[in-house]
């Protein structure tokens, strides 16, 4: 039977700033499997709008090996540790993964937003994101999924249709009505 640290598992890699993608590539360039979420942004200038991609998860990486076979991805430029607790490095959930890859695959409507502990888990019961869990919010209006990367303390939105969903877990008491405010966009990336 394996140890735990020779089965490839999912970790978040803590990046230099702005190198999320030039990490990503450096690393699969080294046989590695890696995922670098993304988002559709668009930045305005005084005489033209760009939409660009930019990270979900801005100075981390997601890359999955053996914990054993570290070394390659330790030295790889712009790496500047694997997430964990401490000084344990912990692996990411792979449903978690999973799920970020899945919303990422579709081109679904999705940014950035804070880490959530409380609010009323929801799954969604049809369409292409079927069986997605997170926290169900409404923001302007519209209804959004936070799904969270618990070891990273980060979450991301994306917006779901309320017919589509069904309660997992009881409402969060009245005084979490205070979570349904958006992160500030403000990642390090000038407009």
């Amino acid at each position: 039977m394996n140890e735990p640290s020779s089965v490839p598992a999912w970790f978040a890699l803590q990046v230099k700033a702005r190198q999320e993608k030039q990490v990503g590539l450096t690393l699969l360039g080294k046989d590695l499997e890696t995922f670098v979420p993304v988002y559709k942004s668009i930045r305005k200038w005084a005489d033209r709008k760009k939409e660009m991609d930019l990270p979900l998860f801005p100075g981390y990486v997601f890359c999955r090996f053996p914990y054993n076979r570290r070394l390659p991805v330790l030295v790889t430029p712009g790496v500047l540790r694997v997430v964990g607790f401490g000084n344990v490095p912990t692996p990411v959930d792979d449903k978690e993964i999973e799920s970020l890859k899945m919303i990422n695959g579709e081109n679904a409507a999705c940014e950035p937003w804070p880490y959530l502990e409380i609010g009323q888990k929801v799954r969604i019961q049809s369409g292409t994101l079927c069986g997605l869990e997170g926290i169900l919010l409404e923001v302007r209006k519209e209804c959004r999924l936070i799904l969270s990367v618990s070891l990273l303390q980060r979450s991301v939105a994306v917006e779901v249709d309320r017919d589509c969903v069904e309660a997992v877990s009881p409402p969060p008491p009245v005084s979490a009505g205070v979570l349904a405010r958006p992160w500030p966009h403000r990642y390090g990336y000038s407009s």
